[in-house]
This record gives structure tokens, C-alpha cells and sequence, in this order.
């Protein structure tokens, strides 16, 4: 992801939608349809490009018991707000 961990923090709760999020230190849970959604994430160092510096932070995704359809709803919304910019 190309964001800090406070920017992920700030916006992980609106991108799950109307799902349930449980926050720790460094991942997360979502419940969703009697199943979960468990997130990892860890703080990377900065890309830089020439004097350009963009935060970068590895996240990991793993489902549990969530259907596939439900799975990719899920994702298809959960991608569309955490875009940024665009052009």
C-alpha cells in the first residue's frame, strides 16, 4: 500500500463497510458473513524516485470460512476507497 500506517489506520475503518473491525497492534480482523478477514501489516521504507519520497506499507490479506463471491464483493468495494489519487 502506498501510505503510512497512520493514513491505513485513518482509513481501514470506512473501507470495511458495514463489517465488524477489531484493531490491534499491527492487524486487524473483520468479520464478515460468519466469517473473517484477517490484516497484517508492517511499515516499509520510503520509494524514493529522484527527490520524491512515497510511503509504502506491506499488507497481508488472509480469508477464512468467506465465500468467494462475498470475498470479491468485499474486495471490489474495500480497493475503490482505498484508491487515492488517480489520473
Amino acid at each position: 500500500m502506498g501510505c503510512t500506517e497512520r493514513e491505513w489506520l485513518s482509513w481501514l475503518p470506512r473501507a470495511v463497510g458495514e463489517h465488524v473491525l477489531t484493531l490491534g497492534d499491527g492487524q486487524a480482523s473483520v468479520a464478515i458473513d460468519g466469517g473473517a478477514l484477517e490484516l497484517r501489516w508492517t511499515s516499509l521504507p520510503p520509494r524514493q524516485i529522484a527527490l520524491a519520497r512515497f510511503p509504502r506499507l506491506a499488507v497481508q490479506f488472509r480469508f477464512d470460512r468467506v465465500a468467494d463471491d462475498v470475498r470479491q464483493r468485499f474486495m471490489r468495494y474495500f480497493d475503490l476507497y482505498m484508491q487515492r489519487g488517480g489520473g
